[in-house]
C-alpha cells in the first residue's frame, strides 16, 4: 500500500491534472503540504509546471517552497527590497509569521578579511534575468585575487532565528539551482571556515577561527561537480585535520554548462542541488536533481578526502582494545571518534580461508569491515583484532552528533551564498543561481524530488519582465 502511495504521489507530481485554479493561501488550514493533500486533491494545480501566463506559474512554483514544511527562508532573487524589477538587495520569502527579510548583502571576502580589495556592490553580481523563478544571479571567477564577493545575511540579522539551525535535536534541509560552470567550492551555506588555518597564500588580517553549522558544496575533491553537504558539530575542523569532513557527497555531478554557453544551452543547464540532515536518523543526504544515490568509498584510508575519516573509525576501534595498539595514537581526542553502528552486519561473507585462518567481510549499514578470524584452541573461528574498513558510505553518511551551536553573535558566522569565509583567497565557483531554500526540517525523500522538478520537469523559463511588480510577498 505505501509503495501505491508513493507512486500516485510522484504521478501527481510529473502527470498534474491542472483543472481549475486552485487558491494555494486557502488549499489547507496548516501551512505545509502534506502526502494526504496531495493524493485527495488531485483537481488541483498547485503542483503543476505546465506553461501558461509567466505570472501564474511562478506562483506556483513558489507556493511549492513556501508550502513545503519547515521553510526558514527562500531567496528567489526575484524578491528585492524595492520589488521584482527593483535594483535593491535581495530578500527572502519565510513561513507565515516570520517577520524576517534575511537580506543579502554584498560583501568582499577579501576587503573584510585581508583589507584588500574594492567594497562589493549589487553590481558584482551580473543578472540573467530569467530562471525556473524569474532569476539568475551570476557568481563569477575572480577577477583579481582581492575580489571575492559575496551575498550574506550578517550573524546580526539572523542568530537565533528559524535561520539559524543548530543545536539538540535540530534537522536541516537546503535545496539551490543553479546552473553549474566550473569549481567545486561553497554554494551556499552557515559555514564560515575560519581565516586561521594555515593558507596557501597571504593570510589574512582578520583572524577569525571557524564557525561551521551546515554547507552546502560543489562536491569538493570528494567528487567535483557533485552535490555535496558539510555539517559539523564543534565549527571547527574534524578528525585531526585541518579541515571540516562530515560530508555526504553523490556519485552523479552536476551538468556542467560552458562559460559561454548561448542561450538555450544555458536555459536548459539548470541543476538542483540538496542535502537533508535528518537529526534523529543520525544522517546526512546528498541529493542531485531529486535523487539521493547511495554511494560508498572502497579503501577509504587511500581517499584523498575521507582517509581523515577512515583514520578516526580505527583509532575508535583500537582505542576499545586494552593496552597500546601498533598504530594507536594515544593522544587522538576521544570527541573526534568516529563510529558508525556496527552491531548487526546486514550481509556476511568469507573472501578467503585456510585450515586455520579466514577472512570475513561485514557489511553494516555505513560501513564495510574486513576482519580476520583464526581458531581458537576449541577449533572455532574468532575474531582478531587484525581489521580494516574495506568501504565507508558517504551518501547518506552517518553523523550522530547534533548541529553546533553558537550561543552569541561572535560565536556564530553569517550565511553566505556563492563563497564561504575561508583562509585562502581561491577561485570557489562558478554558477548562475536561481534559488536557495533552507528547512529548519528533515524533508522527506518525495519532497525533495518534488521541489527538485520545479522549472526541470517542464523546463519553463520565466522572464523577470513577465512578472509583475506585485509579485507575491
Amino acid at each position: 500500500m505505501i509503495l501505491v502511495k508513493r507512486s500516485l504521489y510522484l504521478l501527481l507530481l510529473i502527470f498534474t491534472l491542472s483543472v481549475g485554479n486552485a487558491n494555494l493561501n486557502g488549499l489547507y488550514s496548516g501551512e505545509a503540504i502534506h502526502e494526504d493533500h496531495l493524493l485527495n486533491n488531485s483537481n488541483t494545480s498547485y503542483i503543476s509546471n505546465k506553461p501558461g501566463p509567466a505570472q501564474e506559474v511562478y506562483e506556483r512554483r513558489l507556493a511549492l517552497v513556501k508550502q513545503t514544511p519547515g521553510l526558514s527562508a527562500f531567496w528567489d532573487f526575484v524578491k528585492r527590497e524595492d520589488g521584482p524589477q527593483g535594483s535593491g538587495k535581495f530578500i527572502a520569502h519565510t513561513s507565515p509569521g516570520d517577520t524576517s527579510r534575511y537580506m543579502l548583502e554584498p560583501h568582499n571576502i577579501s576587503l573584510d578579511f585581508w583589507k584588500d580589495g574594492d567594497v562589493a556592490t549589487m553590481d558584482d553580481f551580473p543578472l540573467l534575468g530569467r530562471g525556473p523563478f524569474g532569476q539568475g544571479v551570476l557568481f563569477r571567477r575572480p577577477r583579481t585575487q582581492n575580489d571575492l564577493p559575496v551575498l550574506m545575511v550578517s550573524r546580526e540579522m539572523m542568530h537565533d532565528s528559524p535561520l539559524d539551525v543548530k543545536g539538540p535535536g535540530s534537522s536541516v534541509s537546503m535545496v539551490v539551482w543553479l546552473i553549474h560552470q566550473e569549481g567545486s567550492h561553497a554554494i551556499a551555506g552557515l559555514w564560515h571556515e575560519g581565516t586561521d588555518t594555515p593558507p596557501t597564500g597571504i593570510q589574512a588580517e582578520v583572524l577569525e577561527r571557524g564557525r561551521r553549522q551546515y554547507g552546502m558544496f560543489a562536491g569538493m575533491v570528494a567528487n567535483s561537480g557533485a552535490s555535496s553537504a558539510h555539517i559539523s558539530e564543534n565549527g571547527l575542523p574534524s578528525f585531526g585535520d585541518i579541515y571540516a569532513r562530515h560530508l555526504a557527497v553523490t556519485p552523479e555531478k552536476m551538468k556542467r554548462i560552458p562559460l559561454d554557453a548561448s542561450d538555450d544551452i544555458l536555459d536548459a543547464g539548470w541543476s538542483v542541488v540538496g542535502f537533508v540532515f535528518d537529526n534523529e536518523n543520525n544522517t546526512l543526504t546528498a541529493y542531485l536533481d531529486g535523487v539521493a544515490t547511495d554511494w560508498w568509498i572502497d579503501n577509504p584510508a587511500d581517499n584523498r578526502f575521507f582517509h581523515p575519516n577512515a583514520n578516526a573509525w580505527r583509532q575508535t576501534k583500537l582505542a576499545k582494545i586494552p593496552g597500546l595498539q601498533p598504530g594507536e595514537d594515544p593522544d587522538y581526542p576521544v570527541d573526534q571518534y568516529y563510529s558508525p553502528p556496527e552491531d548487526s552486519p546486514l550481509q556476511e561473507e568469507f573472501i578467503s580461508e585456510s585450515t586455520d585462518e579466514r577472512v570475513v567481510l561485514r557489511t553494516y549499514e555505513f560501513t564495510k569491515v574486513g576482519t580476520v578470524q583464526r581458531r581458537d584452541e576449541n577449533g572455532q573461528f574468532i575474531d582478531t583484532d587484525t581489521f580494516d574498513l574495506v568501504s565507508l558510505k558517504v551518501n547518506p553518511y552517518y553523523f550522530n552528533h547534533d548541529i553546533y551551536e553558537p550561543t552569541t553573535l561572535e560565536e556564530g558566522g553569517p550565511f553566505t551564498i556563492g563563497r564561504v569565509i575561508h583562509s585562502n583567497r581561491h577561485p570557489t565557483l562558478t554558477a548562475y543561481f536561481g534559488g536557495v531554500a533552507v528547512y529548519n526540517h528533515a524533508l522527506s525523500a518525495d519532497q525533495m524530488n518534488i521541489l527538485a522538478q520545479i522549472g526541470r520537469s517542464d523546463p519553463y523559463v520565466i522572464e523577470l519582465a513577465d512578472i509583475n511588480s506585485n509579485a507575491p510577498k
